[in-house]
């Protein structure tokens, strides 16, 4: 007989105390999740894969920082969210240090199974990363303005302002 799947507050309590295969559980439950807001953000798979490892990486070491306020959903998917953006920093200091050529295009989201979806995707991918980090944490994630506005260390208006341009850059992508 099958025992029933273990609730996530207990595979939570259990990972907490050190038990590898409760965060495994954690971990397979949620890694595609995890895996599809980060290809979003940066629109590289490899460097998608890399984050989402490091975001688990991460919330292995501060699960004892999870409070239960919120569902542990919630509370990986905002850690997940910070590494992207960390790592989107890091790559634009990097950048303005030691670039002086213009980075190429990324490489497109990978293929849906509807047409429209790839032509959203393509565009998603195709828009500037601030644009698309606001895009993809307002429209897709469900972030207000403000809460954006602090993640990426932007100003409520710059913020409505990338997005406003992301709308119009995906409408003109779209249309054609």
């Amino acid at each position: 007989m099958i025992a029933p799947r273990d609730s996530q507050a207990d595979l939570v309590r259990r990972a907490r105390s050190g038990d590898v295969d409760a965060f495994e559980e954690l971990y397979r439950g949620h890694v595609g999740r995890i895996y599809a807001v980060s290809l979003r953000m940066v629109a590289d798979p490899a460097l998608a894969e890399e984050l989402t490892q490091e975001a688990f990486v991460r919330a292995w070491r501060k699960l004892a920082s999870y409070r239960g306020t919120s569902a542990f959903s919630t509370w990986l998917h905002r850690l997940a969210v910070n590494v992207v953006l960390d790592a989107m920093r890091a790559r634009r200091r990097w950048r303005e240090r030691f670039s002086d050529a213009p980075l190429a295009r990324p490489p497109a989201a990978p293929v849906r199974d509807h047409p429209e979806a790839l032509d959203l995707e393509r565009g998603i991918a195709q828009l500037p990363p601030r644009a698309r980090a606001v895009f993809v944490l307002h429209e897709i994630e469900g972030y207000k303005h403000r809460e954006i506005a602090r993640l990426l260390d932007l100003s409520v208006g710059a913020c409505k302002a990338h997005l406003h341009r992301a709308r119009r850059r995906l409408r003109e992508e779209l249309e054609r």
